[in-house]
């Protein structure tokens, strides 16, 4: 089954110490994306082709560049940029735009406008991980029907951020019948509150700890309290 593929990579991220194994599977999606990116690919036709037409988003254009491949991002942007400025010249000087006025009615946005929000709405990255991501989640729900050792695996878990909260929360019904996403829902409301509830507990001690009051107590599990809460609520994994 094309799920199998999926199992183990599934499997290592809830077997891992952390506060969100989909957070860690997307960190990882995004390393390999960026890695391939900047790697020798980005001199193939087909790539280049596709980095021209699509771009970047502001978050990954910044990973690029951090990367000590400078020439290639060079490169990449040149050609992006040679093709964004034909095309948007050539759709600017065919475009006849009128003046709407504020009680106007709306009308279609223009070619130009409408090649702009397509363009910020790409990016040859995010389009490398999220159709597999999306295979990751698709294979949560397979397992947690098909293997009673995943399922207890979830259930003690640390939980998870927010955002993968809502997206669990979301394609369940999608992917399970009603009896199944009951018994989903109940153990992801369990296990995303308990584990929110502790690390906000953590923040809180690490902001009592600051009071001078404190000063001789333990530190309790507060130390690494701001980065785990910073997965928790931004989804964001912070390099050590």
């Amino acid at each position: 089954m094309a799920e199998q593929l999926y199992t183990i990579p599934v499997n290592d991220a809830f077997a891992a110490d952390c506060e969100c194994p989909l957070c860690l599977m997307a960190k990882e999606l995004e390393q390999n994306a960026i890695e391939f990116t900047m790697g020798p690919s980005y001199m193939e036709d087909d790539n280049r082709e596709m980095t021209d037409k699509l771009g970047f988003c502001p978050k990954h254009i910044k990973m690029m560049y951090a990367d000590k491949n400078k020439l290639g991002v060079a490169l990449m942007l040149n050609t992006h940029m040679n093709k964004t400025n034909k095309e948007l010249r050539s759709l600017a000087n065919k475009d006849k735009p009128v003046a709407k006025g504020l009680l106007s009615r709306k009308k279609d946005k223009s070619p130009v406008v409408k090649y702009i929000e397509e363009l910020e709405s790409n990016c040859f990255v995010c389009q490398r991980i999220v159709p597999v991501f999306e295979r990751y989640v698709h294979t949560i729900f397979h397992m947690w029907k098909k293997d009673p050792e995943f399922k207890e695996k979830l259930k003690s878990s640390k939980g998870f951020c927010t955002y993968h909260y809502g997206i669990l929360y979301d394609k369940g019904a999608e992917h399970l019948n009603q009896s199944q996403y009951d018994e989903f829902t109940k153990a992801l409301n369990d296990v995303y509150f308990e584990n929110m509830e502790r690390v906000n507990g953590d923040v809180s001690w690490f902001i009592d700890k600051h009071d001078y009051r404190n000063k001789e107590a333990d530190w309790k599990n507060s130390k690494d309290s701001l980065p785990r809460a910073i997965v928790k609520t931004e989804h964001t994994i912070l390099d050590e």
